[in-house]
């Protein structure tokens, strides 16, 4: 019994130390509204994948928030983003399409990555490997988990400041 609940608090304590939660199979989303993120309205910048990154998030209008990202080494782009936080069947959904700097499309022409909400609590909205985080008026974090070529996951954090 000792070593099942060291088992459970070892458990705990890893889970907890991580910044991005994930949906369990057949979990719904809670609802929501796209108020919870609006703190991640304006112009952002912030430093990853060894280069300089630019997220610029609109007002919510329609239920619905657009960004565009750019990522840029030695001043020329490397991608883009472009996707949304909208409202969908009573809840929210974090949706994107990444592009070369030539737009040419890294998903299939239909296809669009869709990351489902969790939870809001504190100051972070929680999505299905994502989480926004407003650290200050002028500071937020997004957490996300970055696949890599062998199936696993990294946890990423992008730190941003306002300008």
């Amino acid at each position: 019994m000792k070593i099942l609940s060291f088992l459970a608090l070892l458990n705990f304590l890893v889970v907890t130390g991580q910044n991005t939660l994930q949906l369990g199979e057949g979990q719904e989303s809670p609802d929501a509204k796209i108020n919870l993120v609006s703190f991640m309205e304006g112009h952002w910048h912030g430093t990853a994948f060894g280069g300089v990154t630019e997220e610029i998030w609109t007002p919510a209008v329609g239920g619905s928030m657009l960004f565009v990202f750019r990522h840029m080494i030695d001043e020329k782009v490397n991608f883009y983003e472009i996707g949304h936080i909208r409202e969908h069947n009573n809840s929210l959904v974090f949706e994107l399409k990444h592009f070369n700097a030539d737009l040419h499309g890294w998903e299939e022409k239909d296809e669009v990555q869709q990351f489902k909400f969790i939870k809001a609590e504190g100051n972070r909205v929680y999505f299905d490997g994502f989480t926004f985080e407003n650290v200050s008026d002028n500071e937020v974090n997004i957490y996300g988990l970055i696949g890599n070529d062998d199936g696993s996951h990294n946890e990423m954090v992008f730190n941003y400041t306002k300008q």
